[in-house]
């Protein structure tokens, strides 16, 4: 949303009902089509604003923009302007659609700034240097540690004072619609006296939201909770999955591996900062208090609504789990000051994942692996079919959003077909 956020707007696109890309959303993306070579773009309703048309009719002169910038097949560049640059490439274009502005809707160029989206192929938003995954779920960490480790002390005696992360892979990150294969490794059940190698047993989605870094710092140098949105560009929704038979054998002691490193999926459209703004709320209360470098003056957690389903292949879709992001221990800037506060440098264009978003109640566990309790319950799909872990041919759909005082941003989806293992 822009400053204005309180003040209804309406625009002369026309934007269907529910549609989680409005007029205060106005979200960033890279796309092509059958004519178009890659280039960045704004999200309105069912169309597409081409920025890079925009720019070349005259209508962002006073910005005094890079040549080409919009021409790019990533954001990184876009966003290193920084955000006084591209907060004002997001207020011009919704002054530009709303709906008393004659000046782009009578334009002559306008039917080539306006694309249809359901012509477009959506890319990777970003190129993504670093990769980093937290654990920032309090629910989440607690139904694993009660699997697998004991059922008493469920969270490890560090989860409370630090978020904990690990580093992932970067190039297997993928844009929604690509398809995956199931992966192979190695795993270990107590009933096995050996490992044994295959494809994955226990395929499972991770329901994640992840945060796309502003800005870069030197290294030896940390950013504060304070400062933390001055590094924040947006979000995106994000499936991370995840083998958890591979995971369980190989991830002592130093975490997660091949049973994480082959596939990641996002949304293709960034959510800014701005655009969530409205949607802020206070996190869970955390005890015992957080040191000093951890505390915050301020919320930092974002009320959005999360939804998964899975749809058999020719089949219908069926939700399976519905949860929010406010439910989240640990908030994005405090997993930024922990990241940065050793001296680790970021850059523009690294990705923060949350970490699995579970909420208290069953319905809201955001993996299989709480859903089904590693295997032990069913899950009943309005087919009629059962799933304790995904199956060949099953997509996985994740939605997210925001909703307030009629006021409605949000992600669109991230999907992703799981194909038999190579």
């Amino acid at each position: 949303m822009s400053d204005s956020t309180t003040n209804t707007l309406s625009t002369w696109v026309e934007v269907p009902k529910n549609s989680d890309f409005t007029i205060y959303n106005l979200p960033f993306g890279v796309f092509k089509n059958k004519r178009l070579s890659p280039r960045t773009g704004i999200a309105i309703g069912d169309k597409i604003v081409d920025l890079s048309v925009l720019d070349q009719e005259g209508f962002f002169s006073d910005l005094f923009l890079p040549e080409g910038i919009f021409l790019n097949e990533a954001l990184n560049e876009l966003i290193s302007l920084g955000k006084v640059q591209t907060k004002k490439i997001r207020e011009r274009v919704q002054d530009l659609l709303l709906a008393d502005n004659e000046k782009l809707r009578d334009h002559s160029a306008r039917g080539k700034v306006m694309v249809n989206r359901k012509e477009a192929e959506m890319l990777l938003p970003v190129k993504i240097g670093d990769y980093t995954d937290f654990y920032s779920s309090m629910e989440h960490a607690t139904n694993v540690g009660k699997m697998f480790r004991d059922p008493e002390n469920a969270l490890l005696p560090n989860w409370k004072h630090l978020p904990v992360g690990y580093h992932g892979r970067a190039s297997s990150i993928i844009p929604s619609g690509v398809p995956i294969h199931r992966p192979k490794g190695q795993f270990k059940t107590p009933d096995m006296e050996t490992p044994g190698f295959g494809p994955s047993k226990k395929m499972d989605f991770e329901l994640e939201l992840a945060f796309i870094t502003g800005k870069s710092t030197k290294l030896g140098d940390s950013v504060s909770t304070a400062d933390a949105e001055d590094y924040i560009f947006g979000f995106v929704l994000f499936n991370d999955w995840s083998a958890r038979d591979i995971q369980a054998w190989e991830y002592v002691p130093l975490g997660p591996f091949l049973g994480k490193s082959f596939a990641s999926s996002i949304s293709p459209w960034v959510v800014t900062l701005e655009a969530l703004e409205y949607f802020k709320t206070e996190g869970p209360v955390q005890e015992p208090e957080v040191l000093p470098y951890l505390q915050c003056e301020k919320a930092y957690s974002f009320d959005i609504n999360l939804e998964v389903y899975i749809q058999p292949e020719d089949k219908k879709a069926s939700k399976v789990c519905q949860s929010n992001f406010k439910y989240m221990y640990w908030n994005v800037a405090q997993q930024l000051a922990h990241h940065t506060v050793n001296g680790c440098n970021i850059n523009v264009g690294d990705l923060m994942a949350s970490g699995t978003i579970s909420g208290k109640t069953e319905d809201s566990f955001g993996s299989m692996l709480e859903l089904s309790w590693n295997g032990k319950n069913l899950v009943k799909l309005e087919t009629g079919e059962e799933r304790t872990f995904l199956e060949d041919g099953d997509t996985v759909i994740m939605k997210g959003y925001s909703e307030k005082d009629g006021f409605r941003v949000g992600f669109g989806e991230v999907k992703g077909q799981l194909l038999p293992a190579k």
